[in-house]
């Protein structure tokens, strides 16, 4: 199977990664780290949102909705990853941490300096195959209230590219290969491209793979994120 996109040890493929990575040789995976379809049937329609209106700075602003995620519409079943890398970092996982071993959590607090915060939860969580620690990551990301990438939301579940650099940063090194079967708009792809690693993603949706592509067209910047 070939690559929709390939450059410079990125890969991209387009499709379910059920179907992709039968087809693909994955001996030399480094980490696996991924943002599945959690099983809440998001709601991709952004103006539910205070009363039905999406606000920023006062304004509302236009009415749009994402395409629905596929699969967040059944139970997500994390045991098919466990093995698949020698590392792996699994977002989303505490919906279904009854099914996985003993291992570190990974916390990103979303709220602002001040905590308060707005629909969104306060904080993410990853679930790490290694140790039994947590650690912790704080990056505002509350709407359009955010540290970095304050412009357009590129997909429903869209991670910012410096929690991935502050992942990938810890527990990976420059050459590693990262696999990535759930890819959405490309933030995995993105630090790995800043940060010297190869990448193979997975996505579905054709859209959001032009937009990955789109992401690692753009100048790469350094990225000052805490260890």
């Amino acid at each position: 199977m070939r690559p929709y996109w390939e450059r410079d040890g990125l890969s991209l493929f387009w499709g379910r990664c059920e179907d992709v990575l039968p087809h693909l040789d994955l001996s030399t995976v480094s980490m696996l780290l991924f943002d599945p379809p959690y099983g809440d049937d998001h709601d991709t329609d952004y103006t539910r949102f205070s009363g039905g209106t999406l606000r920023r700075d006062g304004s509302e602003v236009s009415r749009y909705r994402h395409a629905v995620i596929e699969g967040d519409d059944a139970p997500f079943d994390p045991l098919p990853f466990l093995t698949m890398a020698p590392r792996v970092v699994m977002f989303g996982a505490n919906r279904f941490s009854d099914r996985l071993p003993v291992g570190s959590w990974l916390v990103w607090d979303k709220r602002t300096p001040t905590g308060s915060k707005g629909v969104m939860s306060d904080a993410e969580v990853a679930w790490f195959s290694h140790g039994r620690g947590v650690y912790i990551f704080s990056h505002t990301w509350d709407g359009f209230n955010r540290a970095t990438e304050r412009g357009s939301i590129l997909h429903p579940t869209q991670k910012p590219v410096a929690l991935m650099v502050w992942i990938l940063s810890r527990w990976s090194k420059p050459g590693d290969l990262i696999l990535d079967p759930y890819a959405g708009s490309g933030p995995i792809a993105k630090a790995c491209q800043l940060l010297g690693r190869r990448y193979i993603g997975i996505e579905t949706v054709e859209a959001y793979v032009k937009a990955t592509i789109d992401r690692l067209a753009q100048t790469v910047l350094p990225l000052d994120i805490p260890a």
